[in-house]
């Protein structure tokens, strides 16, 4: 049974299932690891209930963001061993508050303009449980999708990658929107479920049901290591 069934009308699932969407499409040859904004705008600086974690970090998703970061960091350790190519985004820095960066975001919350002095060291910064290591890429990006303005198509194309293992945040939001481009893109994707998360219950639910559909692989964790952990040993040059 798949996480999202719960939240399926019995029409949805007849009407997917008749369509014939939600084919495997399987894993590519020379993955990467795109690790999408986990950083503490996106998990606030402790484990805590979200209700409370959302008072100081209004983009939290709390608790269920932490278990995320421990997920990622037992496939990041995986990678690591195989010298995957690593990826990271995270937010341009925007400490003035501009509204040139902001762009669109100020028009969908209210909270947009408050004063985020005390959390500005570590709003944009990736989890130390994750943080990056020297050879692995950040991509600052001002938008919800990875490849939206910045370099990251290229520099796949440079390590000649032609899947992504896609953890981060949010399921709805951000990752949604770098699967559906790296699909656009003709990549093979696959969505690691324990990897990802969302503020949204629902929200992280039905997305990873509608990727699954349409756009990408959603695979557990235990394959995603079992995949990376079988890649031959010299696939990439230690180096990347």
């Amino acid at each position: 049974m798949a996480s999202w069934d719960d939240i399926l009308t019995a029409r949805d699932k007849a009407v997917f299932a008749l369509s014939g969407f939600g084919k495997k499409a399987g894993l590519g040859q020379r993955p990467a690891l795109l690790i999408i904004d986990v950083n503490y705008n996106f998990t606030g600086d402790k484990p805590e209930p979200i209700l409370q974690s959302v008072k100081r970090f209004r983009t939290s998703c709390g608790e269920e963001g932490w278990r995320g970061v421990y997920a990622i960091r037992e496939l990041l350790g995986a990678a690591r061993q195989k010298h995957v190519p690593t990826f990271y985004t995270t937010a341009e820095e925007n400490r003035a508050n501009s509204a040139v960066l902001i762009g669109g975001w100020a028009a969908k919350s209210n909270r947009t303009a408050e004063d985020m002095t005390d959390q500005w060291e570590k709003a944009n910064q990736i989890v130390e449980e994750i943080a990056p290591q020297p050879g692995d890429i950040v991509v600052r990006k001002q938008k919800p999708s990875a490849f939206f303005g910045t370099p990251l198509m290229s520099m796949l194309t440079e390590v000649r990658a032609d899947s992504l293992l896609v953890c981060g945040t949010t399921t709805s939001g951000c990752v949604r929107a770098s699967v559906i481009d790296a699909f656009s893109y003709n990549m093979k994707v696959s969505v690691v479920e324990e990897c990802v998360f969302d503020r949204g219950q629902a929200s992280h639910k039905i997305n990873l049901f509608d990727m699954a559909m349409k756009y990408a692989d959603v695979i557990p964790l235990k394959e995603a290591l079992d995949y990376v952990r079988a890649l031959p040993d010299n696939l990439y040059a230690p180096a990347l």
